[in-house]
Formats: structure tokens, sequence, C-alpha cells
């Protein structure tokens, strides 16, 4: 039990993110290259003919493959272990460029990032702009306590009609209206296809687990607004379906569903979830991954990208976010729930441990807090999670029988 099927798609996933990277290091092609935030609008800077590059999926990856050393290189040049775990890997990359994956992901050209998620975004970039020498434009979006107010649209609008003029100055491209109304009709087919595919995961079993969710995720973010991510997202879509027709689960035997709500912990991707999936646990949704699921409305391209990123998931108060898990758990038939308490990225933890108890008192589910980060193992005791695992998974087999 707890092996999980794994999909015909990651063959093209695999070629799709090398594609990527190898562009955004050849320096032959005639394209600037912008490394952005993943609350970046993105769109815009395809509408300008520039490469979108980001070291939050770069140093994911490096996550996965074992980063902390890039975090202790970052750490020797002075930066605070506090500091989110993707900062230092980006920041340690840059500094060991000959050693580091992709070669570090090379030089930007331009640097564009909004603050809709977290501060230290807005630092990390800076510290890029000085190391690098490149321009740097930042948003700022107001936090939306209580809904959207069209003074704030109207104020990250014009941020955005700024950012147009900048990247029009310093690349000597036009952004023409067809060419953004373009971008965004790719941007929200491809947003609409990534929900349908997380949709799929209410029917029982799910087809698809936590790992399978984290690692089909890139594309929503790197290539959001790419011809290449529409196809890659159909391919995918019409794989998961073909699982839902023929009831082939992401894991045999699902016994329990479950919420996460954080970032992956990147660093034990198989191994930690392999602890729940061994014992019929399925991570059926997560609050990571909806948080591109945000599809730009028709009608004033701007304002409709003001709304977007402005309200992205992390921009939100915690008692949205906890309507938005309560939501969750019941459409999604969840039995328990897991909160990562992730020491690298503040914005996210904030407020789990109320929203832990608040949660179950309004579900009637368990819930488990656990303490870890996304990237850095020296943040991960091992036993001690597996331990407080299995008591939580045993507190659902006794509630099931």
């Amino acid at each position: 039990m707890g092996r999980y099927a794994r999909l015909e798609s990651a063959l093209e996933l695999s070629r799709l993110m090398e594609r990527h990277y190898a562009e955004a290091l050849d320096r032959r092609h005639p394209r600037p290259v912008a490394w952005v935030n993943a609350g970046a609008p993105v769109e815009l800077l395809r509408a300008a003919d520039i490469l979108p590059v980001y070291p939050e999926n770069y140093a994911a990856m490096c996550g996965v493959r074992g980063g902390v050393w890039l975090c202790e290189a970052a750490e020797r040049a002075g930066y605070s272990r506090d500091l989110c775990s993707y900062a230092r890997i980006s920041l340690g990359a840059c500094l060991e460029r000959t050693a580091a994956p992709y070669e570090g992901l090379g030089r930007p050209d331009l640097l564009v990032c909004c603050n809709n998620s977290c501060g230290t975004i807005v630092k990390w970039f800076e510290a890029l702009a000085r190391f690098f020498g490149a321009a740097l434009f930042v948003i700022d979006t107001p936090y939306m306590h209580d809904g959207l107010p069209g003074h704030a649209v109207a104020y990250v609008a014009a941020q955005l009609e700024d950012l147009i003029r900048w990247l029009e100055q310093r690349t000597g491209h036009g952004i023409t209206a067809s060419v953004l109304d373009e971008a965004l009709r790719l941007s929200r087919e491809v947003t609409l296809l990534w929900r349908e595919i997380r949709n799929l995961c209410r029917v029982r079993p799910s087809p698809l687990n936590a790992p399978d969710l984290f690692t089909h995720m890139a594309p929503i973010v790197v290539l959001r607004g790419a011809p290449e991510a529409v196809a890659y997202y159909r391919r995918l879509r019409d794989e998961v379906r073909q699982r839902v027709q023929h009831g082939i689960g992401a894991i045999p035997n699902e016994q329990y569903r479950l919420l996460w709500d954080n970032i992956a912990i990147w660093s034990h991707l198989s191994r930690f979830y392999y602890l729940f999936a061994a014992r019929g646990a399925c991570f059926v949704v997560d609050t990571y991954t909806g948080a591109w699921d945000a599809v730009p409305e028709e009608g004033d391209p701007i304002e409709s990208l003001a709304r977007v990123y402005t309200g992205v998931y992390l921009n939100r108060s915690v008692g949205f976010r906890l309507e938005h898990m309560q939501q969750l758990m019941q459409d999604y038939a969840c039995d328990g729930f897991v909160m990562h308490n992730n020491r690298s990225c503040k914005a996210f933890s904030l407020g789990q441990p109320a929203a832990r108890r608040l949660l179950t008192e309004a579900t009637g589910a368990p819930g488990l807090l656990l303490e870890a980060d996304m990237c850095d193992t020296r943040a991960y005791a091992e036993q001690q999670v597996r331990m407080r695992v299995e008591a939580f998974l045993e507190t659902l087999a006794g509630r099931a029988g």
C-alpha cells in the first residue's frame, strides 16, 4: 500500500521545464530576461516579449535536489538563517553560480516584484538588484482585510500602467492591446485548466495526491500566459480525467482524505508524504496550489490584472483563509487536515495555531500542526515528524473505526 500511481505527463513536464531554463540561460536569444516573483503580473512581461524567470520556482527545485548548501553560502555572506529559505537559496546560487544548478539562473536584465505575498520578497529583490546592478520595479498592493475597494484597484492599476511604460523604455518594445489581450486569453485558459484539474480531486478515490499537485503546479507559475502551458495542462487534464473514468486513485486503497495548508516540504517531497500514503491517507486539496486559480476577468485588462494580483491568497486576512479552508474541507470531503508551520514563510504560517483550533471546531475534523521548513533540512526533525504523523493517523483510524 502507498505506492504512487505515476503520471505519464511527468516526463513532458521535465522536458518543458528543462526547455524553459535552457532558454533563460541562452544569451544568444534576443529576448531580455526578467526575474520576477510568483505574484508579479507576468502577462505584461510576456506582452512586452520579455522572458520571465522565477527565483522562487528555482529555489523550490533546488530544495528538492538538496539546496541547504546554498542557504549556507548565503549565510556565510551575512544573510540571516531566519530569512526565507527561497531567498537564501537564490542569493546563495548567485554567489556560487558555477556550482549551482543551471548556473544560478544566469543573469537578469530586469527585476520585477510585487509585495502581495510578503515583505521579504522586496528586500530579496533589492539585494538581487544590487548584486547584478539591474533595474528593479516594485509593485505595492494594499492588504485585503475585508475585500478589495475600488480605490485600491485604481491604485494598483496605476502602478501597472507605470510598469508598462518602464518596460517599454528599457526594452524598446511597445505593448500593443492585441498582444496583451492574447497573453490574458492564454492566462485565462491555463488557469481554468488548472482549476479543472484540481476540481477532479473531489471524486473518490482522488486521482492526484499532494506530490502530484506540487510538482505539476510549476507551469502555472513559470509559464502562465504562454501557449506551451495551455498545451501541457490540456494533456494533464485529459490524463487525470482518464484516471477518474477508470477509478484509478493516486494511492491504492484511499481511506482518508486530507487538506494541506502552506508550501510543500520540498526537501522531503517523497519521504514525508509517503508516511501518509502508506496508511491510505491522500492529500486531495491544498491552499498552496490553489493560489494560482484566480481567472483574469474579461474587460479592461489592466483593471483585471490589478484585481487578480491584489487578491492573491497570501494578501488576504486570516479570517478569509479560515473560511476558505472550511469550504475546501466540505467540497473535497476531507477527514482531516495538516498545517505546515513553515519556518521560512511567516506570511503563510501566520495565525495557524488559532486557525487549527477554529477549523476543527467548525468541521469536527482533527488537524495536525507540524513545524518544518520548505527547503532548509536543518529545520526538519525527521524522527519527531514521524512520531507526530503516526499519532495523527492513529487518531484518524480511531475515528473511522
